[in-house]
């Protein structure tokens, strides 16, 4: 794992322009910022294509999707394909209604993806394998969700992450788990949405990167944010959301390469 990517991002401070939900826009903001980021929050359709020209990397998030917006990120995706930046797509809702399935469908004919980032209910409906979600949240079902991740991977060719109690990533052939999270990520509107716009980052400052090596990025993000996660609920009650909120903001700002090297060293020993 490429630790060091924490200070790449933190001294690059990557531009990353994301079209999401009005529910998660200021959390998605702050907390790129936090990580050292710069967010762009623009679904402008006369702009988008042009800011994936100077941009590092691009967020298409469908948690309040609209026919307008879908044009944006139409235009958006496309342009950051042929400016090749990576695009990082987070399918909310996917099989929640027909027009959410309409729209996944289309962005994914449009845009070649970097990554696909969701829960188990919505990588699901994009494997076409049966699963009980309701509305946005994960939901239940049966099958094997590493197996689903590595399907959606292969189709799509792409990377995915699948977060939730065990977060999966795999390239469709390689395929990593993290143990590291917490429930409370569960309790806090957009806490997946902001993940999402943390991989773009983590994304955004690789130079003509190997298959390896976005994987890689990945891993590192998604087990810095679930290592955010677990230190922001540390000492407070249950009850105390908001608080959660505001320590998860403040420990992605602090964790450094050294914290994350310790955590991993500490947790592989007392879990071998």
């Amino acid at each position: 794992m490429n630790v060091t990517l924490i200070e790449q991002v933190r001294q690059i401070n990557p531009l990353v322009h994301t079209i999401t939900n009005l529910v998660v826009a200021n959390d998605s903001a702050n907390g790129l910022l936090a990580i050292g980021a710069s967010p762009f929050m623009s679904n402008t359709v006369r702009e988008v294509a042009e800011i994936q020209t100077f941009n590092h990397a691009l967020v298409l998030n469908m948690g309040t999707i609209n026919d307008e917006q879908l044009e944006a990120m139409l235009l958006a995706g496309k342009a950051a394909n042929q400016n090749n930046k990576p695009v990082v797509i987070d399918p909310v809702g996917a099989g929640a209604t027909q027009y959410r399935k309409q729209v996944i469908q289309e962005l994914l004919e449009e845009i070649k993806p970097t990554l696909i980032r969701g829960n188990a209910g919505e990588l699901a409906s994009l494997a076409n394998v049966a699963w009980q979600a309701k509305g946005v949240d994960a939901g239940v079902g049966s099958a094997d969700v590493q197996s689903i991740a590595e399907i959606v991977a292969r189709k799509y060719e792409c990377l995915v992450f699948i977060s939730g109690e065990t977060d999966i990533m795999t390239n469709g052939s390689k395929t990593y788990l993290n143990h590291h999270g917490t429930p409370h990520f569960t309790s806090m509107t957009g806490s997946g949405c902001l993940l999402s716009c943390v991989c773009g980052a983590y994304l955004g400052v690789l130079d003509d990167p190997s298959a390896d090596e976005l994987l890689d990025a990945i891993i590192v993000a998604g087990t810095l944010y679930s290592l955010a996660g677990r230190l922001a609920a540390k000492d407070f009650n249950d009850r105390q959301i908001g608080t959660f909120r505001k320590n998860l903001l403040d420990q992605l700002s602090v964790i450094d390469a050294q914290t994350l090297r310790a955590f991993n060293r500490e947790w592989s020993e007392h879990h071998e």
